[in-house]
C-alpha cells in the first residue's frame, strides 16, 4: 500500500474543478442525503458479461491483490535486501542482518511492502538536521531511552509503561536513542501540507546509494540526554494550540486544492447533518468501497466535517505544525507522528482482545450483527451530538426509527434512508426497518453525556436511544457480523475482531501499523464512513427471503483470522518496532546519508551479528527469541 503525500493530478485538479461549484450547496443545504443516488454511481464494470453484483467484483479484485502481495516475500537476506533497495531507494539500515534473523526465528512473513507505513511516517524527516530530530526527543516530556541495549523511562503513564515493554523485547538489538511518545487518544501533529510537501521532496533529492565499501554500518553511541553535541543546536518552537473545533487545525494538512481546503467551513451542528455521496465517489465504486486507503483520507471528503465527533469536538486537543519526532498508536491521514503498534494490542486485554470464545465455529453463530459501545468520538453536547459517528450508526440500526422514517411519520434527526439506488429488497417493500431488526443488535451501553450527573443516561439524547448492560466480548463472537466503528480515535476491537471467526466490517478515518498487511474484501470488509453502504452491505451477506451469500462471509471471516494469526501476532509488532527503530536511528544520525547494511554486496550475508540471547521474549525474561503468540 503506498502513501501519497502529494495527490494525482485527478484528486488535484479534476475532482476539485467538478465538486467545487456545488460544494456550497452541498455543505449548507437542507439536511439529507443522495447517498447512493444513480448519478453518483462510477460503474466501471458494466458490459462485462453475466452481471455480478458489485461486491462480487471487489472480491475477486482483493484476491488478485492479496495474490500479487504474497508473490513478493523475500525468504533470504539477499532478497530482502535486493527488495529494500528496489523500493526504498536506499541501502537498508545497519543492523538489517539482525533484524532479518530476527524475523526468520519469529517466523515472520516478509514482504517489503509490509513496511510502507514507516517510511511514510519517516520520509519527512530525512530533510530535517539530524541534531534537531535528537534534540527533540530527549527534550520531550514523555520518552522512552536506549542506552548501551537498555530500554528505560521516567514516566509512569500506562500507556508509556506498555510501550516500554513492547519494546523492551527488542532492547538488545537496538543502538542508542530517545522515543518522544505521545499520550493523548487524539494525535497531535498536523503539519502544513506545503511544508511536508518541500520536505519529502528534498528528501527525495538527496536519495542515494553510496557505494558499498564506502558506506558506515555502525551506529554511534549517544551521550546521556542534553549532554550530547546536539544541545546547543536550536530547535523550532512549538506552539500548542487547543481550538476544540480540531476542522480547523487538521485540514492544513491536506493539498491547498482539496475539497477540506476550499470548502466552506461548517459550525452548526445542531440539525440534521448533510450527507452527500458525492464527496465518496473517489474511493467507491457502484456504493461500494473499492480503495480503501483512500477512504480512509478525509481530504476530498469535506462532509465529515459535520460527521464525524473529532472534527467537530474532540475530548481534548493540543496541537502543533512544528515537525517533530512523536510516536503513537494511532493517526488521521494528515497527522505526521511515527506509528507504533497500540498499547492495548500489545496489552491484548480481554475487554478489547476477547481470547475467549474467539474460535466458535462460524456454523454455530447466529445470522446477526452485534455491537456495543460507549457514545465516544469527541465530546457529544446537546447541539453536536448529532455530527457524531457511533450515534449515526447506532440509530442507523434501529428498526422502529427506520419504520417510522419509511412510512413518514418521523425524519430521521441524524441519519438518511438509503436511496433507491441500492436495490434493497426489503426497502422495495416497504420493509426495510422489519429486515434491519431481524439481524441488528447494536446498542449503546453509556451515552456519555455533556453534563455531569447523568450516569449512563443523557437528557438531551435519552428521547433517541436506548442504554443496555455491556457484553463480555466472548458472547459477542457468538455472532457471526461485526461492525467496527471509530470512537475517540481508532478501535482497540479490531485486532481481537480479526482474530475471530466472525466478519468485522470496518469503518474508520485512522492509520494504524498493520494497514499495509491487510486487503479489504480479502480479509475485513470495508465500509465508508457516512455508513450510507451498511445496509447493501448486509443484504449481500444476510439476503433477504434466504438470498444471501453465508459461505462469501464465512470465507473472508476465516481467511481474515488466518491471516491474522499470521501477521498481527505480538511477535510480528516485534518485528516492525525493530525495523522501525532502526531506521529511526539512522534517520536521526548526523552520517544518515553513507550509513546502511551492505553485507549481502559484499559477500557478509551469513553473518548473524550479535547474539539473540540479548533478545527477551515477549514475558520480559532474558532469553530465546522465541517470543509470544
Amino acid at each position: 500500500m503506498a502513501f501519497p503525500r502529494r495527490p494525482s493530478a485527478f484528486l488535484r485538479y479534476l475532482i476539485p474543478a467538478a465538486l467545487i461549484l456545488c460544494v456550497f450547496y452541498v455543505l449548507t443545504g437542507q439536511p439529507g442525503s443522495d447517498f447512493a443516488s444513480p448519478q453518483n454511481f462510477r460503474r466501471p464494470w458494466a458490459g462485462l458479461g453475466a452481471q455480478k453484483h458489485p461486491i462480487e467484483y471487489l472480491i475477486d479484485s482483493a484476491e488478485k491483490e492479496f495474490a500479487n502481495k504474497i508473490s513478493r516475500q523475500s525468504h533470504t537476506i539477499a532478497e530482502a535486501a535486493a527488495a529494500y533497495r528496489q523500493r526504498r531507494g536506499r541501502h537498508p539500515p545497519p543492523g538489517f542482518d539482525k533484524w532479518f534473523t530476527f524475523a526468520q526465528e519469529k517466523n515472520a512473513v516478509i514482504v517489503e511492502d509490509f513496511w510502507d507505513q514507516i517510511y511514510h511516517d519517516l520520509e519527512p524527516f530525512w530533510a530535517l538536521e539530524a541534531q534537531r530530530i535528537r534534540k527533540d526527543a530527549w527534550d520531550f516530556e514523555m520518552r522512552i531511552e536506549v542506552r548501551d541495549g537498555k530500554a528505560s523511562s521516567g514516566s509512569d503513564w500506562f500507556w508509556t509503561k506498555i510501550w516500554l515493554k513492547m519494546i523492551g523485547t527488542v532492547e538488545g538489538l537496538l543502538p542508542d536513542m530517545d522515543i518522544a511518545l505521545n499520550a493523548m487518544d487524539e494525535p497531535r501533529l498536523v503539519v502544513p501540507w506545503e511544508e511536508i510537501d518541500e520536505l519529502v521532496g528534498r528528501a527525495g533529492q538527496d536519495k542515494r546509494m553510496v557505494r558499498a565499501e564506502e558506506v558506515v554500518t555502525e551506529f554511534e553511541k549517544l551521550a546521556k540526554p542534553g549532554e550530547g553535541p546536539e544541545k546547543d543546536f536550536e530547535t523550532p518552537k512549538k506552539v500548542w494550540e487547543g481550538n476544540k473545533h480540531y476542522w480547523l487545525i487538521a485540514r492544513r494538512g491536506c493539498p491547498p486544492t482539496s475539497l477540506a481546503r476550499q470548502s466552506p467551513v461548517i459550525t452548526d451542528f445542531n440539525r440534521t447533518p448533510m450527507i452527500k455521496s458525492s464527496f465518496a465517489l473517489p474511493h467507491m465504486t457502484e456504493g461500494y468501497v473499492s480503495n480503501y486507503t483512500l477512504s480512509t483520507d478525509f481530504c476530498h471528503q469535506s462532509d465529515l466535517q459535520a460527521l464525524e465527533g473529532v472534527f467537530v469536538e474532540p475530548l481534548s486537543v493540543s496541537a502543533t505544525k512544528t515537525l517533530f519526532p512523536m510516536f503513537g498508536g494511532s493517526k488521521l491521514a494528515v497527522n505526521n507522528e511515527i506509528l507504533l503498534p497500540a498499547p492495548m494490542y500489545w496489552n491484548e486485554e480481554e475487554r478489547f482482545m476477547g481470547s475467549q470464545g474467539a474460535d466458535i465455529p462460524w456454523e454455530e453463530k447466529e445470522d446477526a450483527v452485534i455491537w456495543r459501545g460507549v457514545a465516544t468520538g469527541g465530546k457529544n453536547k446537546e447541539d453536536n451530538w448529532r455530527s457524531f459517528q457511533r450515534h449515526r450508526f447506532v440509530a442507523m440500526n434501529n428498526g422502529s426509527k427506520i419504520t417510522l422514517a419509511e412510512q413518514r411519520q418521523l425524519e430521521p434527526v441524524n441519519f438518511a434512508l438509503p436511496p433507491k439506488a441500492y436495490g434493497l429488497k426489503a426497502q422495495k417493500r416497504g420493509k426495510l426497518g422489519e429486515w434491519v431488526a431481524s439481524w441488528s443488535n447494536v446498542q449503546f451501553i453509556d451515552l456519555m453525556c455533556g453534563i455531569k450527573g447523568q450516569g449512563v443516561r443523557c437528557n438531551y439524547t435519552d428521547q433517541h436511544f436506548e442504554v443496555t448492560k455491556g457484553m463480555p466480548m466472548a458472547e459477542q463472537f457468538r455472532n457471526k457480523y461485526l461492525p467496527d466503528i471509530d470512537g475517540n480515535s481508532f478501535s482497540g476491537r479490531y485486532l481481537g475482531f480479526l482474530r475471530s471467526t466472525s466478519l468485522p466490517i470496518k469503518a474508520t478515518l485512522w492509520r494504524e501499523w498493520h494497514d499495509s498487511r491487510l486487503v479489504a474484501w480479502k480479509h475485513f470488509v470495508p465500509m465508508d464512513s457516512r455508513f450510507g453502504d451498511w445496509y447493501g452491505i448486509m443484504e449481500f451477506f444476510l439476503g433477504v427471503d434466504g438470498t444471501g451469500r453465508d459461505e462469501v462471509a464465512r470465507k473472508i471471516a476465516m481467511e481474515g483470522k488466518e491471516w491474522a494469526e499470521r501477521v498481527l501476532r505480538k511477535e510480528d509488532m516485534q518485528v516492525y518496532v525493530l525495523r522501525l527503530l532502526l531506521e529511526y536511528a539512522r534517520v536521526s544520525d548526523p552520517r544518515r546519508g553513507e550509513m546502511g547494511w551492505v553485507g549481502d554486496l559484499l559477500g557478509e550475508e551469513g553473518t548473524k551479528g550479535r547474539d539473540n540471547e540479548l533478545v527477551k521474549d515477549g514475558e520480559g525474561e532474558v532469553g530465546s527469541a522465541a517470543g509470544e503468540a
